[in-house]
């Protein structure tokens, strides 16, 4: 903090005492003027005496000011009191009329516009009327008029103060609501982004942990019997495990800072995978049948990450609830300006836990509906008639945009 700073927060800590001050300094000002004589060439110093009431007066009137700020209407009236007593009875008059002025600008600074307008007219027309029409001078002399126009600039001074800290105030409030609005959408985005991973992870998870113990159970299974196909399903495992901690290192590697080595350089998974996805559910010994009329589309690489993990995460869950003998159906189809992603079983899905949506709970259609919303997509799942599940999937070719109306596009 500079010193011109410090200074100014000392002043701002302590206003009686800037108040008394100030005080003080209108005093010597009037009791300077009043020993000028103001119609001379120049100032004519100690050309006339101020008698011992104005004296009074002029000193009353700066030690009223001390209050100016706890008490700014009184303030106001003590000293225009003051004021019209020295227009009445002094000759030559005596400038009280300066504290009435440095008053009427404490009123105008602390109060709102139609006040102000009141009071300065009120206090303009009785000061300016009792110096014309009680004084000894025309009532055109250059102290009435000057008496006038004093007392309009501390009104207009005093107003344009107000608004000027009005209009600080509110910019103030402005860029303390943007920096909140700023901190909500940070923390928006990281809740978002912690979302996000936790989708891919329980896609990753569930997939690959299915497998596994798919896997580990068959090879328990035959052990004994047929080694050869033991060791298939183990191998199968190995391989299952092997994908499983590299997409995880993948997807954690996510939260490392922007400068930290060994930043996971692998693109993620799309639909050019599909094949290799479904070979992974057909050595667990799914049946998987694959139909593409897409035509190569290329989509966006969110659009392209959210229908690979829907179908994954979608035969996951045949592979988990549909039951030993159930078969999927994956369809991949290119219709306007969409891509449409369908995947069907015919499993009477017997071992579903009661607990599961549908006969594929958990939090896996959570997980896809969240994912194909988040990129402009629907996505309906249901039983199918006669048996088996449905998972459908709309995914826009193009990212939606938003215009500036705030409607999606």
């Amino acid at each position: 903090m500079s010193t011109l700073e410090r200074t100014r927060c000392q002043i701002r800590a302590h206003p009686l005492a800037l108040d008394a001050v100030l005080a003080l300094g209108v005093l010597v000002v009037m009791l300077a003027t009043s020993f000028a004589d103001p119609h001379g060439e120049g100032a004519t110093w100690g050309a006339h005496t101020p008698d011992a009431l104005s004296l009074v007066l002029m000193v009353l009137g700066a030690a009223a000011l001390v209050l100016r700020r706890r008490r700014p209407m009184a303030v106001l009236t003590v000293t225009v009191a003051l004021s019209l007593v020295e227009l009445v009875t002094a000759d030559p008059r005596a400038p009280v009329a300066m504290s009435a002025v440095v008053a009427l600008y404490t009123v105008a600074s602390t109060t709102d516009r139609p006040t102000t307008w009141r009071v300065g007219l009120l206090t303009m027309t009785v000061l300016t009327a009792a110096a014309m029409l009680t004084g000894p001078l025309p009532w055109y002399a250059q102290e009435n008029l000057g008496l006038f126009a004093w007392t309009g600039m501390a009104a207009a001074a005093g107003d344009a103060v107000r608004s000027r800290r009005a209009f600080v105030q509110a910019i103030k409030e402005r860029a303390e609501r943007a920096e909140r609005t700023r901190e909500e959408e940070a923390r928006r985005r990281v809740a978002e982004e912690r979302l996000r991973i936790a989708r891919d992870l329980h896609d990753v998870v569930a997939h690959h942990i299915a497998l596994v113990n798919v896997q580990a159970g068959v090879a328990a299974h035959v052990m004994d019997k047929r080694p050869d196909q033991a060791k298939e399903a183990l191998a199968h495992v190995r391989d299952a495990s092997r994908s499983a901690l590299n997409e995880l290192r993948a997807t954690v590697g996510l939260l490392r800072q922007s400068g930290d080595p060994e930043a996971p350089t692998e693109p993620a998974p799309g639909l050019a995978r599909l094949d290799e996805l479904a070979d992974t559910f057909r050595s667990a010994g799914l049946p998987v049948e694959v139909a593409r009329a897409d035509d190569g589309t290329a989509l966006p690489a969110a659009v392209d990450l959210a229908a690979y993990r829907v179908i994954q995460e979608a035969l996951t869950n045949v592979r988990k609830h549909a039951g030993p003998t159930a078969k999927a159906e994956v369809s991949v189809v290119r219709v306007g300006p969409d891509v449409e992603i369908t995947v069907l079983d015919d499993g009477p899905g017997e071992d579903t836990a009661p607990g599961d949506d549908d006969g594929h709970g958990g939090h896996g259609l959570l997980g896809m509906r969240e994912r194909v919303t988040a990129v402009g997509g629907s996505l309906t799942t249901g039983p199918r008639y006669g048996g088996g599940f449905r998972v459908h999937a709309i995914l826009p070719v193009e990212k939606p945009t938003t215009t500036a109306a705030g409607e999606t596009v």
